[in-house]
């Protein structure tokens, strides 16, 4: 084990990795229930996705620990979920299942462009400022998203957004939840947005805004309602529409790996001479777990920032990224706490 992740040569040992690899878990977490919440919108099974989100993490997860041997875990990304669901399939009437084929899709052609090293000249041909530009226009949808969900904001017919009754039991829910998981994420705790979930809907339970759970533990749910959808839709991604949107998870996939994998290269000393080692590897892992993702059913997997909060905690080495993925395993047996995210919960997140 020490030869094979290099715990000496990093300076760690397979107590401090075990440590990060959870530090990291509980940083991304939240994915768990919030990945669920935005593809169900979309009429997808929502335990099929619970299950779907977990396996592809831990696989994406796997791939990057075992084979690229870096502390970066993966998990479907917060954003491009979003744009699955509510541009995607709500918006341009493309049913989940044709989605979910051009999120395949994508995940092949940047597998190609990775093993050829086309991807990482074309990362490095774009401007910075258009790579952060991608990213904050990102952010933004999903801050819209949140909003929405907690109708803090709502449709106006003559300004088309206007301000909610912010005094609705369920919108101060979400407010308080939003509130709590700022003030965790300033006092530098790793799990900030999980945290906040947690609290937020156990205060929703003790105000009786959210139902109680019948059970915490059960077995883990069934991948039929989503698994092998993509294959079985494959031949629908023939129209320029559907290319459109292969673009879209291609572009945003593009800077939002890149961006990850650098910032916490950065954090963990792992560049040399500014570029970084077994950089095919790492970009290469997020397309193999995309393409598992697909097929599984859910939407494009990608790099996760919070693997920053593992690095941070001591992770430098691949097993940081095992014992990732070994937790999303394990965290499939807690399904029935789905009941509890509702949308003031997943809101702050």
């Amino acid at each position: 084990m020490d030869r094979f992740f290099g715990f000496r040569e990093h300076g760690t040992n397979m107590k401090q990795e075990s440590v990060a690899g959870l530090t990291t878990f509980l940083a991304m977490a939240y994915i768990l229930f919030v990945n669920p919440y935005f593809l169900s919108a979309a009429g997808m099974d929502a335990d099929a996705v619970f299950v779907a989100t977990g396996l592809s993490a831990a696989i994406g997860s796997l791939v990057m620990g075992l084979w690229a041997k870096y502390p970066i875990a993966l998990a479907p990304g917060m954003g491009l979920n979003a744009f699955f669901a509510f541009t995607v399939v709500l918006g341009m009437g493309i049913p989940w299942q044709t989605a979910l084929a051009g999120v395949l899709v994508s995940g092949i052609i940047m597998f190609v462009i990775t093993i050829s090293k086309i991807r990482e000249t074309i990362i490095n041909a774009i401007p910075t400022q258009l790579k952060l530009a991608a990213g904050a226009g990102i952010g933004l949808f999903i801050a819209f998203i949140g909003l929405q969900n907690a109708q803090i904001i709502i449709a106006d017919e003559a300004t088309i957004v206007g301000l909610g009754e912010l005094g609705r039991p369920t919108t101060l829910l979400a407010i308080f939840g939003t509130i709590v998981t700022a003030m965790f994420m300033i006092r530098g705790y790793k799990g900030g947005i999980f945290y906040g979930m947690v609290l937020t809907a156990i205060a929703g339970v003790v105000t009786g805004l959210i139902g109680t759970p019948e059970q915490i533990v059960k077995a883990i749910p069934s991948l039929a309602p989503t698994f092998g959808q993509a294959l079985i839709h494959f031949n629908e991604i023939f129209t320029v529409e559907i290319w459109i949107v292969i673009f879209t998870f291609l572009f945003v996939d593009f800077f939002d790996t890149a961006g990850t994998l650098m910032a916490v290269a950065n954090q963990g000393g792992f560049l040399k001479d500014g570029k970084l080692p077994r950089a095919g590897k790492a970009l290469a892992s997020d397309s193999v777990a995309t393409m598992a993702g697909a097929v599984l059913g859910t939407s494009t997997t990608t790099s996760y920032i919070e693997s920053a909060a593992g690095v941070g905690a001591g992770g430098r080495t691949g097993f940081t990224s095992v014992v990732v993925a070994g937790l999303f395993v394990l965290a499939l047996f807690f399904s029935p706490l789905l009941g509890v995210v509702t949308p003031e919960v997943t809101a702050p997140a």
